[in-house]
């Protein structure tokens, strides 16, 4: 049996890295747990090298850049962090809470928890045609991690929301030449994302639809684009790479199997100020919370992430008082 933490921390996304730095900063012993090979969350798997822009005090990071600052800050207290810990359950035993990971290869005890565990697993939404899964990883994707690989190139991409509009623009200057098909003639990026691809020279398709996609001996992909309202209106697209950006279904985490009952509802774990679960002890932040008026921000985990663990201390050891301000630690 592992020693006991004060706080175990589930999920290393920025919320989760935040929230066990902040526990560190306040001298508790802190375990963090994430699923996944390395910290960082959807802002490392997904979008990476996406600006963003909503980060008090930051004017405009990328995903990678933020996990990297995140990292840094953590590193300056001696946190225990295990990837690839998948909690396969969480139970109350012995006035703690006990959590198996990896369906028991390992199980910690903590006085308290946090799960900032996001929105769960995501799937991407998949382009809807026949050889779809024979083209994926042979000119079709559904991630851009790496932007420098399409560099000369010829890319299409598909969508018309935040991603596509952002990972177009992105590209403009990095590919030879950036397409964007959309079904419908207006984008529903934020306004911002719109005006900044107004100014790139990505060529813009709409309203069309991809209805066939064909991969050519040169292994550039000949794209067959429908119109969406006549389909009589067909045009064909060589291109060497199609990145689809449909957005990502993300399994709900109600049925994880866990013995500890919690309220769920469609948008998380239902909350009180902000944090607190129906469990002493047991608090959630950022977008596995759910709350009146949430809003799914980065910046709305890194607010409560102090909240979480100060009221966790106050939990766990009453007798310890408030934080005090940072400011006047000698951290460096």
């Amino acid at each position: 049996m592992e020693k006991t933490y004060d706080i175990i921390i589930v999920g290393g996304g920025p919320a989760g890295m935040f929230a066990a730095f902040y526990a560190s900063l306040r001298n508790m012993r802190v375990l963090l747990l994430e699923a996944l090979t390395d910290l960082g969350g959807q802002i490392q798997t997904l979008y990476p090298d996406k600006k963003i822009w909503d980060v008090a005090g930051v004017p405009g990071i990328s995903g990678r850049g933020l996990v990297e600052q995140l990292q840094e800050q953590l590193s300056k207290f001696p946190v225990d962090v295990r990837t690839e810990a998948k909690v396969s359950d969480i139970a109350w035993q012995n006035d703690q809470w006990q959590l198996t990971v990896n369906e028991g290869e390992a199980l910690y005890q903590g006085r308290s928890v946090i799960l900032a565990t996001g929105k769960g697993a995501f799937e991407p939404r998949r382009l809807q045609i026949e050889n779809e899964k024979e083209l994926e990883g042979r000119g079709l994707s559904y991630f851009a991690p790496d932007l420098s690989i399409y560099r000369g190139k010829k890319v299409a991409v598909l969508g018309g929301g935040d991603a596509a509009v952002d990972l177009a623009t992105q590209l403009d200057g990095i590919a030879a030449e950036t397409y964007l098909i959309h079904r419908r003639n207006q984008f529903r990026a934020l306004e911002q994302a719109v005006l900044g691809l107004e100014k790139t020279d990505v060529i813009k398709k709409t309203p069309l639809k991809v209805a066939k996609a064909v991969l050519q001996e040169d292994q550039q992909l000949r794209l067959t684009l429908e119109h969406v309202k006549d389909k009589s209106q067909v045009e064909d697209l060589l291109v060497d790479q199609l990145l689809v950006q449909y957005g990502f279904l993300t399994k709900g985490q109600a049925d994880m199997g866990w013995q500890v009952d919690l309220d769920w509802d469609a948008q998380g774990i239902v909350v009180e100020d902000h944090i607190k679960t129906k469990q002493d002890r047991l608090f959630a932040i950022g977008d596995v919370s759910s709350y009146p008026g949430h809003a799914d921000l980065i910046a709305t985990g890194f607010g409560q992430a102090p909240a979480a663990v100060n009221a966790a201390i106050a939990a766990i050891d009453p007798g310890q008082g408030g934080p005090g301000h940072s400011s006047s630690m000698n951290i460096d």
